[in-house]
């Protein structure tokens, strides 16, 4: 990761190297934002929660499994420090939403709902849908919501395969989330049945697009799929665009 962070640091830019003004004003008045400390704060204390939970849990893990855990039986606190979305990429999540406030987002992934907290702080009005595998995972995401007062986060469990299909012919998404399964063919599987999702201001935000060289691969031919006429590739997140006004064009930005 090291290694392929060093070369995105070659290939990309800041503010001064965008010409798109989409693009500069997501920039200047999204990522390098910095007044977001109320927020960040409440996003803290919802993290410490879970670090201060000591219990088990038996984790049914569908994905490409862990480069950390041997055994399915797992301390919360554990998998929130070493499997939870990290501060870097909790604040990028955060701003993002804050900026573009979209009124229905979809996550893909809501392990024990660190991830879906960043949504959710990142726009408090926002209603969202957050798919999870695991049951026992996605008890202690619901207990996490209720305890801090969450509304209109409805966590559904199941395999990803029958439930991405089922909320979308029921919904509509401004925003989706993909953080359920680090593999490129489970990726592209859910990024075609999403397609059907599209409008003109949705944006998608992909977690872990350096995970794997799969996953390199995968964000690869996302961002070339013709519905796709811009995409960021901040490192931690890779986000595409649907805006028929834009060229296609594709940047890398420091954040």
């Amino acid at each position: 990761m090291i290694k392929e962070y060093l070369k995105f640091l070659l290939k990309s830019s800041n503010e001064h190297g965008v010409h798109s003004p989409f693009i500069f004003d997501l920039v200047t008045k999204c990522f390098y934002k910095k007044n977001i400390t109320l927020k960040w704060n409440d996003f803290l204390d919802k993290k410490q929660q879970l670090l201060d939970n000591k219990n088990y849990i038996k984790v049914t893990d569908f994905g490409s499994g862990s480069k950390v855990f041997t055994t399915n039986n797992r301390q919360i606190a554990k998998i929130t420090k070493v499997a939870g979305i990290s501060n870097i990429k909790a604040k990028i999540l955060i701003k993002i939403i804050h900026y573009f406030k979209p009124k229905n987002i979809l996550e893909i992934g809501t392990s024990v709902g660190l991830g879906t907290s960043a949504l959710k702080i990142g726009n408090l009005n926002s209603e969202i849908i957050t798919l999870e595998g695991c049951p026992e995972t996605a008890k202690v995401a619901s207990d996490l919501f209720l305890n801090n007062g969450f509304k209109n986060i409805e966590v559904i469990v199941g395999d990803f395969k029958q439930t991405i299909p089922k909320v979308l012919k029921n919904n509509s998404f401004n925003c989706i989330y993909f953080d359920g399964n680090h593999t490129k063919k489970a990726t592209l599987t859910y990024f075609n049945y999403c397609l059907s999702a599209i409008k003109n201001d949705s944006f998608w935000i992909f977690d872990d697009i350096y995970w794997s060289s799969e996953m390199k691969e995968a964000w690869f031919e996302i961002k070339k799929h013709p519905r796709i006429t811009v995409s960021v590739d901040v490192f931690h997140f890779g986000i595409v665009f649907f805006r028929k006004e834009q060229a296609k064009e594709h940047f890398k930005i420091r954040v």
